[in-house]
């Protein structure tokens, strides 16, 4: 979804003053899931994000030296595209690929906003078009019910993926982003726009088996 640089910088609140106004009532809400996923007292330091474009789900899952636990699963409030990568700008496509977060906006349009790095350097070697510019960019999960190529996943759940990406920001946040849960169903989708789709899904494979397999609520 393209946001021009002076809109993403523009706004009164910064990443603390949201994250000021949030927090308590954010950490009630999550208390009883980061019990679970053994955080008592505070929030994880690393997170892992993983959507699933079929399923229309998005997972946060924390990782320590206890291993990797899901905290707490969303559903998309809205879609666009289809299976398979987003290939150039304005084809509406949510990407597909291994990414991480690059920044936190607290004045989004649609509330809140967490910046995906697409297109990474896998998509950039796949490209046929004739700048990296064309490839399209400024991917978020974001707030709101409505999108074309990020992924809204409403306002509250979007306060208690903002604080915990927040609090995990001093390491690195992986995002990965999948066209369906591999786990659950391992058949690759057909991408006939493509022939190189089999790679692809293999490396976001690979990242998926390092995640515990969950039932959706």
């Amino acid at each position: 979804m393209y946001m021009p640089l002076v809109n993403k910088l523009k706004g009164k609140q910064t990443v603390e003053s949201r994250i000021d106004s949030i927090e308590e009532s954010v950490w009630h809400r999550l208390e009883k899931n980061l019990g679970l996923a053994g955080y008592k007292m505070d929030f994880p330091k690393e997170i892992i994000i993983a959507a699933f474009k079929e399923e229309r789900i998005l997972q946060v899952y924390a990782k320590d030296y206890n291993g990797i636990k899901l905290i707490k699963e969303y559903t998309f409030t809205a879609y666009s595209g289809q299976l398979g990568p987003k290939l150039k700008e304005g084809d509406k496509q949510i990407p597909e690929g291994v990414y991480n977060v690059e920044y936190l906006n607290p004045n989004s349009s649609y509330y809140l906003s967490i910046k995906v790095s697409y297109p990474n350097a896998f998509d950039k070697s796949k490209t046929e078009l004739a700048t990296i510019s064309d490839m399209g960019g400024d991917i978020f999960i974001h707030g709101k019910s409505v999108t074309i190529g990020c992924i809204p996943i409403g306002d509250e759940a979007i306060e208690e993926v903002f604080l915990l990406t927040q609090k995990a920001m001093h390491n690195t946040v992986k995002v990965i982003i999948s066209p369906r849960d591999f786990r659950v169903n391992s058949n690759y989708p057909e991408i006939t726009r493509i022939d190189w789709e089999n790679e692809l899904y293999d490396i976001i494979n690979n990242e998926l088996e390092t995640l515990p397999n969950t039932n959706y609520n």
